[in-house]
């Protein structure tokens, strides 16, 4: 029985996969399905899925041969009057929650969107020990006492002896019935990577872009959690002065000021050099803008912080460029202009919701 619930409960899944893939273009380009983010899972809302089966109608419907009658009464036309139907009873077709974990989900995008599988760079890997219990043995520390087994014992020795009083339960163990949990290292190979956004605030910058940042980030995140064991995420906000904040800050500080994209690559190259050495750590800076910048000088010390101080560290360099009425759009023809040939480089223009899967999809397309 157990093994049918399995194939059966197997099936389900694949059943689940294929929506998911059929409709991932929309869970993509829609918000709501972050907003049911937990730990390790999200909720995606799916039609109900049955197994096939018949289903049979109600009496009473009406039809030739059906309905009230003597035989020899003549056929006619229904004598109910449009509008007179009472109102019905059926409950409409239901959207169900499924829980899909954030591995899941990363695989099922990986495949549709044909992610290459990232090949950590160099010596970034470490090694890191993880302790697992394996089992039960007799002896140990006292904070690995394990007092289920440790009664249990002692309940069996009572037994055995004729010492156990039924209307007197009392168990006192001895040194021979504790039970302690027993555990072994096991070494973890672990890729560390650090994803570094950096976003766009000036005035110039609204709500309907910072909701597309937030949702590319979210797809971005899902997809190097999967490639990696250890991973960190910062994140930087800048106009005309850069700062690093929090998650939630990020996504919610309100738009104002003038652009100055240097601000943020310079605090974004001075926490590689401080924190992240490039031999110990993946590093992937991603930076969306609606493409104004200050002035040609100041693209100019970006261009030139790329080639000395950022791009020489990182796994690979992402600019999303969010199409804004007000923006210009120039930054990401600067960018084209002098690093076309670099494969380090990624740029992508985002002109609404329904372009992020492409966006994604030229970010991590490379494998990097």
């Amino acid at each position: 029985m157990s093994q049918r619930i399995d194939l059966d409960h197997g099936r389900f899944r694949q059943i689940i996969r294929g929506k998911i893939k059929q409709n991932l273009r929309k869970y993509i380009s829609q918000g709501e399905m972050i907003a049911k983010k937990g730990k390790d899972a999200v909720s995606i809302p799916l039609p109900s899925v049955d197994i096939p089966h018949f289903k049979h109608g109600d009496k009473q419907q009406g039809g030739v041969g059906q309905g009230d009658g003597q035989p020899g009464d003549p056929l006619g036309q229904g004598q109910e009057k449009p509008g007179q139907g009472e109102a019905g009873d059926r409950p409409g077709e239901h959207l169900l929650d499924i829980e899909v974990s954030l591995q899941e989900l990363a695989e099922i995008m990986g495949e549709e969107l044909e992610l290459p599988r990232i090949q950590p760079k160099g010596t970034a890997k470490i090694v890191s020990f993880k302790d697992r219990y394996t089992g039960i043995r007799t002896t140990g520390p006292e904070s690995l006492r394990h007092f289920r087994r440790t009664f249990k014992q002692a309940l069996r020795r009572q037994i055995s002896m004729g010492t156990y009083n039924p209307a007197n339960p009392i168990i006192v163990p001895i040194r021979d019935d504790k039970r302690y949990r027993s555990w072994k290292s096991e070494p973890e190979p672990q890729s560390n990577a650090v994803i570094i956004y950096m976003m766009d605030v000036s005035g110039s910058m609204g709500d309907e872009q910072k909701e597309i940042v937030r949702i590319e980030s979210f797809w971005i995140d899902t997809w190097l959690r999967s490639q990696y064991h250890g991973i960190e995420s910062r994140y930087i906000i800048h106009d005309a002065m850069a700062k690093e904040v929090d998650r939630d800050t990020f996504f919610k500080t309100r738009e104002s000021g003038g652009t100055m994209i240097s601000s943020a690559y310079k605090l974004c190259a001075k926490m590689i050099e401080d924190e992240y050495p490039p031999e110990l750590w993946n590093i992937y800076p991603f930076h969306f803008s609606d493409g104004d910048n200050w002035s040609v000088d100041d693209t100019v010390t970006c261009v030139e912080l790329l080639k000395t101080k950022i791009l020489p560290h990182v796994n690979l360099f992402a600019y999303g460029q969010v199409e804004s009425p007000y923006g210009s759009g120039q930054f990401i023809k600067d960018l084209g202009e002098h690093f076309d040939e670099d494969d380090r480089v990624v740029t992508s223009e985002i002109k609404g919701k329904e372009a992020i899967m492409d966006s994604i999809k030229d970010f991590l397309g490379k494998g990097k």
